[in-house]
């Protein structure tokens, strides 16, 4: 109960306060959503991803594990959606929001809070967390990115659409200034951790007003049930099969069994809303997955003290 009272006030809650906010806003001034969303895809977004690249520093000894992890983790996960996907049904457009939702994982500010909670007296476990928000972020802006693209366009479309996307940019600038320890001025730096500082609240309150507009009883269906079951049970099911086989233990294993337990990423329906793909499905499941996910979590939480001492 101490866990889940910790997970619930001190992560969720907060992320619904917001949420809260963008329904109220959105009810009073009627915001053009579109134009939030262009707002934070061509600014807030790729400005947070560049500074979260650009600032983190990486344990070599730990990355290795990590990414052979990761790797394994999502191309399940990848296969996984696929399958369900086409079980289910799904038309193309319905199709690429499904398998973001099981795919791209809250790991930035669900994640890292959860993480810093549990890990208290072990930064490793924090630092593994950081890792896995940098192969969150480029799963995102990649695979996630063509998924919502090759829905409405396909050959070269995709590739200029990619392209022209400035996350794609902030990422490859941050990595290159992280490797070549590159400082960024003063004047500029102000400007960018000020946009980088409102990312998350602009976002979740644009999702909020997104939500504003869809009854609450529409997203007890088929596909938002189903996305939550893969993401938040056969997710960390999958994730446990792979650190048996890796044979990580302890802390690593750890910090990887929780971190494959957070619930689907709020950038997911911000892309969808962007490309004006089944934004409204995206925007349920980021909420339906992140308040079910107090419980989850949890539990996920507890079994990883029991199997990696």
């Amino acid at each position: 109960m101490n866990y889940l009272s910790m997970i619930f006030f001190q992560i969720v809650a907060p992320i619904l306060v917001l949420l809260l906010f963008g329904v109220l806003l959105q009810k009073k001034f009627q915001f053009n959503l579109k134009a939030m969303s262009q707002l934070i895809t061509y600014c807030f977004m790729p400005v947070a991803v560049f500074l979260n690249i650009y600032e983190t520093t990486i344990q070599m000894a730990v990355l290795g594990q990590v990414a052979i992890f990761i790797t394994l983790f999502i191309g399940s996960q990848m296969l996984i959606s696929h399958y369900i996907a086409k079980i289910l049904g799904l038309n193309r457009l319905e199709s690429a929001v499904f398998k973001n939702s099981v795919v791209l994982i809250n790991s930035g500010n669900y994640g890292i809070p959860v993480a810093q909670m549990v890990f208290a007296t072990q930064p490793i476990g924090v630092a593994i967390q950081v890792i896995l928000v940098i192969f969150q972020n480029m799963t995102t802006y990649t695979y996630g990115l063509y998924n919502l693209i090759s829905a409405t366009k396909s050959g070269m479309e995709i590739v200029k659409d990619f392209l022209k996307m400035p996350i794609v940019h902030g990422l490859i600038l941050g990595v290159i200034l992280n490797v070549l320890q590159v400082e960024i001025p003063q004047t500029i730096r102000i400007p960018l951790d000020h946009i980088s500082d409102g990312f998350i609240a602009i976002a979740l309150i644009t999702l909020g007003a997104q939500l504003s507009q869809i009854e609450i009883k529409t997203m007890l269906n088929k596909t938002i049930l189903v996305s939550c079951f893969t993401r938040l049970v056969v997710g960390p099911l999958a994730a446990l099969a792979i650190i048996y086989l890796l044979g990580i233990d302890g802390i690593v294993a750890q910090s990887l069994f929780i971190a494959s337990a957070f619930p689907t990423s709020r950038n997911s329906s911000s892309l969808a809303l962007e490309y004006d793909v089944d934004s409204n499905t995206a925007a349920q499941t980021v909420l339906f997955s992140t308040i079910v996910s107090c419980i989850t979590v949890t539990v996920v939480i507890y079994f990883s003290t029991i199997l990696f001492v």
